[in-house]
């Protein structure tokens, strides 16, 4: 049996990955990160940094009979996740900070210290699937439950990381998770879910930022596609691509943010189907099963946590990925991620750096189902 260090968040799905593995008969390990930064006050109670997350998770550790430690990584979340969410909001994008926490936190810093209480494994309530192919190397799959599969915040995994990563729950549903936290008795079996940013509080993430660095909140022009002034904003993190509600204005027909213009700090609306892409230009990318993209290839892209994937095709150039869909999308906002599929397989994704209208190259193959 391995030695297993469980990232316990004091949520149902890490409490129960615990509880498996422990059944399974492995030496089982609870770690808590605390990341709340002192002296910022305090985190809001649902959140998974919350002071009654942390003790939920220890609660659960003494029912099962585990070793249990809260580590500090307040410095470390503090730079590597609240900075860099703060700022890129104030650069007029729209950050993912879940991701970004996956990505530097839970597997490079936690799995770390894992490796420093001797485990052979990380693991996590993740619903994902790690399976190997044919030549015995590990690839990330999406989780069976579809609704609950959290495989795009993982596009960032690495195979080397994955070889030392369990995901106990990739092969449930939800509902059977519920059902084994209450076979196993554990005191957080009929704890409720939080959709939000565990460090803001119910989703004003305006109002965080604006704590956080008042400065950056300027109030400018909203702007219609010519120029022409229609109204004021608050200051550019309280928008984002796509949105409709908190706009102030009173146009005569729904209008929508096209576009967030941090230079001249504008935000610029239009009408729906305005802020439709033929589409997007990536960067920052990492591949799982292929050490970097060599020629076109046809997939499925998702461009947002709760979007649907959606046909289309990929080509690399100096570096990034252009991506273009199948028929035009909503909403391709620059700041979160793009992730690619084959089938149940994540092949890896990156940042969106803009939306862009492609025409069909000349040397692809045409999509099926396009014109081009």
């Amino acid at each position: 049996m391995a030695r297993v260090v469980v990232a316990m968040s004091g949520g149902v799905d890490s409490s129960v990955a615990a509880a498996l593995l422990k059944e399974k008969g492995h030496e089982v390990i609870g770690i808590t990160m605390q990341i709340w930064p002192e002296g910022e006050g305090k985190p809001h109670e649902k959140g998974c940094c919350s002071v009654s997350a942390v003790e939920d998770a220890r609660q659960v550790a003494f029912k099962l009979g585990i070793d249990f430690y809260v580590l500090n990584f307040r410095d470390l979340f503090q730079k590597q996740v609240i900075d860099y969410f703060v700022d890129e909001y104030c650069a007029g994008r729209t950050p993912n900070p879940c991701i970004m926490c996956n990505r530097k936190i839970k597997f490079e810093h936690l799995l770390q210290k894992a490796k420093s209480f001797g485990a052979d494994f990380l693991a996590t309530g993740h619903y994902a699937r790690i399976e190997k192919d044919e030549l015995g190397r590990p690839r990330l799959k999406k989780g069976l439950d579809e609704g609950k599969d959290q495989s795009y915040a993982l596009y960032n995994l690495t195979p080397e990381q994955l070889k030392q990563i369990l995901f106990p729950l990739g092969d449930l549903e939800k509902d059977r998770t519920r059902e084994l936290a209450k076979k196993f008795d554990l005191p957080v079996h009929s704890k409720a879910e939080s959709q939000e940013i565990c460090f803001v509080a119910d989703n004003q993430h305006g109002d965080f930022i604006a704590q956080k660095k008042p400065d950056a909140l300027r109030p400018g022009n909203i702007v219609d596609e010519k120029g022409n002034i229609l109204g004021k904003h608050r200051g550019l993190p309280y928008y984002t691509i796509g949105q409709r509600r908190g706009l102030g204005l009173a146009m005569g027909y729904p209008v929508y943010v096209k576009e967030i213009r941090a230079v001249k700090n504008e935000i610029v609306i239009g009408p729906r189907e305005s802020i439709y892409s033929q589409g997007l230009l990536a960067h920052d990318i990492n591949w799982i099963g292929q050490k970097k993209l060599g020629k076109s290839q046809q997939v499925e892209i998702k461009i947002r946590y709760n979007a649907p994937a959606v046909k289309g095709e990929i080509r690399p150039q100096n570096g990034e990925v252009i991506t273009r869909f199948i028929k035009p999308v909503p909403a391709v906002t620059p700041g979160q991620s793009v992730v690619f599929y084959q089938g149940d397989e994540v092949l890896g994704g990156g940042i969106i750096k803009c939306p862009i209208d492609i025409p069909p190259q000349p040397e692809s193959t045409p999509l099926k189902g396009s014109k081009g």
